[in-house]
């Protein structure tokens, strides 16, 4: 997935010479093909990235197209009050990519950990927020950020868990469900984001349930969410992010209003965590692992 960024960039800075990639000291080798090839459309703003985010928001009201890249504990939290009032209250066309989101950065711990970033990005007016699952997602996503032309926050988590999809997909609509897998009508369907997707189809095949990807997680389609609850029994939402202002909440804040159906939502308990770990150690310590997460699900259908 982090190849498909990079692919990506690379590929709208040549075709764009509007394009700049601002980094805070971070992500050299990932760089290093855009360095090469784009050596005038690279600057590294240093181990600062609230004036990252000012110079960007100046750049961009002069004509660039500025990609901010950080760790998301930094882009965007470090950064939220430069992202609110210098990009995102004149809908200036910043794209953000918060990079190592949830545990990715496990044994570093809280501090470079970023399982909150969805809920401070959606709560800031005109900000979209993306959240692929696989590289597939990724360059579509990536696409999206550019087409969008205003301010989007792009969350990437863990890299290297496996394909979601089959090959290239089609381009992402704004708010729209990526369907991933049909199941039985008499059970919840799984909708997902980001490193969670590749864990819902795996368990989603011993459990015949449906999959939905949800790769924009703002805007968030009404009608999608509204369609798919018409063809399932309840949802259940997967998320390496906290259960408090994520796509667990965005679900249920849709349907609440438009068709109340059970929900379940999996995600980072409201606590942090007790110890470092390995990624997989994380997962496990809070229930998101392949195992705990299937027991919920197995335990939620009736």
């Amino acid at each position: 997935m982090r190849d498909a960024f990079s692919n990506a960039l690379v590929r709208l800075a040549l075709a764009d010479p509007k394009v700049l990639l601002l980094t805070g000291d971070h992500g050299y080798a990932l760089f290093d093909e855009f360095r090469k090839r784009c050596p005038d459309q690279y600057i590294n703003a240093g181990i600062a990235e609230q004036n990252m985010v000012g110079m960007a928001a100046g750049l961009a009201r002069v004509g660039f197209r500025p990609f901010v890249y950080g760790l998301a504990a930094f882009v965007p939290i470090r950064t939220v009050e430069q992202i609110k009032l210098d990009i995102a209250h004149d809908g200036l066309p910043v794209v953000l990519l918060g990079d190592g989101a949830g545990f990715v950065y496990s044994h570093l711990g809280t501090s470079h950990q970023s399982t909150e970033d969805i809920a401070c990005t959606r709560a800031i007016p005109g900000l979209e927020v993306l959240s692929p699952s696989d590289r597939f997602e990724m360059t579509a996503s990536m696409d999206y950020a550019y087409a969008a032309n205003g301010p989007v926050y792009l969350r990437m988590g863990k890299s290297d868990r496996g394909d979601v999809h089959a090959g290239p997909i089609d381009a992402l609509r704004a708010g729209g469900l990526v369907k991933v897998r049909a199941g039985r009508t008499d059970r919840p369907g799984l909708i997902a984001t980001g490193s969670m997707v590749r864990a819902a189809v795996d368990i989603a095949q011993d459990l015949d349930l449906a999959v939905w990807s949800a790769p924009v997680l703002k805007p968030l389609s009404i009608e999608d969410v509204c369609a798919a609850a018409r063809v399932t029994a309840g949802f259940v939402t997967l998320e390496e992010h906290s259960v408090l202002g994520g796509l667990g909440a965005a679900v249920t804040e849709i349907t609440s209003e438009h068709g109340p159906v059970r929900v379940l939502r999996i995600g980072v308990p409201d606590r942090f965590s007790e110890h470092c770990g390995t990624h997989a150690y994380l997962l496990r310590e809070h229930g998101l692992d392949t195992d705990s997460v299937r027991a919920k699900v197995q335990g939620f259908i009736r």
